[in-house]
């Protein structure tokens, strides 16, 4: 399978999984303020989430996201549960996920990287640094990274 960088004239589809009102703000802030056109598609749990990346449209599979943002602790699936969702199905397991969470626990980190997560962001407490942080995983996954081409 090759690889592109997102064609400009596209938006980039985020699909962010977060239950966390004031997070989602931020995030959605974050991504508004950058030059990139993108579309954040927004779950507050994790039953809703894996609908949102498997559900089918009659005949035509929905497109998946180009990236997915993704909370660890969500009511009904948590985070590990749809990573691990995302990398057993064949049209997704090339899906860049950044799990991108509250938690430091050495086993949540472990874990998400055993079960490939792309990467493991830690939320800072900080309004100011959570901003700071979501911009610099958007510029480096949207302006340097090679997105997999997505299936149909």
């Amino acid at each position: 399978m090759s690889t592109h960088r997102h064609r400009s004239d596209e938006p980039i589809e985020i699909l962010l999984v977060e239950d966390n009102p004031g997070d989602v703000q931020l995030i959605e802030r974050a991504v508004e303020s950058t030059a990139t056109e993108t579309v954040l598609h927004v779950v507050d749990n994790g039953d809703d989430a894996v609908t949102a990346l498997t559900e089918r449209d009659g005949d035509d599979a929905v497109s998946p996201p180009d990236i997915v943002l993704l909370d660890l602790g969500l009511p009904g699936k948590d985070g590990h549960e749809i990573l691990d969702a995302i990398r057993s199905s064949q049209d997704l397991r090339s899906l860049p996920v950044i799990v991108l969470t509250s938690s430091d626990a050495s086993d949540d980190i472990a874990g998400c990287y055993d079960a490939e997560a792309n990467a493991y962001v830690t939320k800072p407490t900080d309004v100011n640094e959570f901003a700071a942080v979501v911009e610099a995983v958007e510029a480096f996954w949207f302006d340097h990274v090679q997105l997999p081409p997505k299936s149909r």
